[in-house]
C-alpha cells in the first residue's frame, strides 16, 4: 500500500509531466466555453439562456476570471457532444432556475 507521501509525489510528478505536455498523465478539466458557443453560433446571451446559465457565469468563464466546476464541466461536455439532445433534455425536465458554477 503506498504512503501518502508516494501518493502525493505521484500526483506532483503526473502534474509535472501534464505541464510539460504529456497528456497521457493527467485529466483536463478545463473546456473552452468561447468555442461550444461559437461553434452553436450563439451569442453569450442565447448560450445563457438555452442552456439555463447566468450570463455572467458564461462571461466570467470566457474572459478567464472564473472556471467551471465539475458539474458544469460535464454539462459544457455534453452541449459540446450532442446541443440539441442536451436542448431537448432541458425541455423535458422543465428547469426553472438557471444553473451556476
Amino acid at each position: 500500500m503506498k504512503s501518502a507521501f508516494d501518493k502525493i509525489a505521484a500526483g506532483l510528478e503526473d502534474a509535472i509531466a501534464y505541464a510539460d505536455g504529456d497528456r497521457s498523465r493527467g485529466r483536463e478539466a478545463n473546456v473552452d466555453v468561447r468555442a461550444i458557443r461559437e461553434a452553436n453560433n450563439m451569442t453569450q446571451a442565447a448560450f445563457a439562456e438555452t442552456f439555463r446559465l447566468k450570463i455572467g457565469t458564461v462571461r466570467d468563464w470566457e474572459q478567464g476570471r472564473r472556471q467551471p466546476d465539475a458539474g458544469s464541466v460535464t454539462l459544457l461536455r455534453m452541449i459540446r457532444a450532442d446541443p440539441k439532445a442536451v436542448t431537448k433534455i432541458i425541455a423535458k425536465s422543465d428547469l426553472g432556475s438557471h444553473i451556476h458554477d
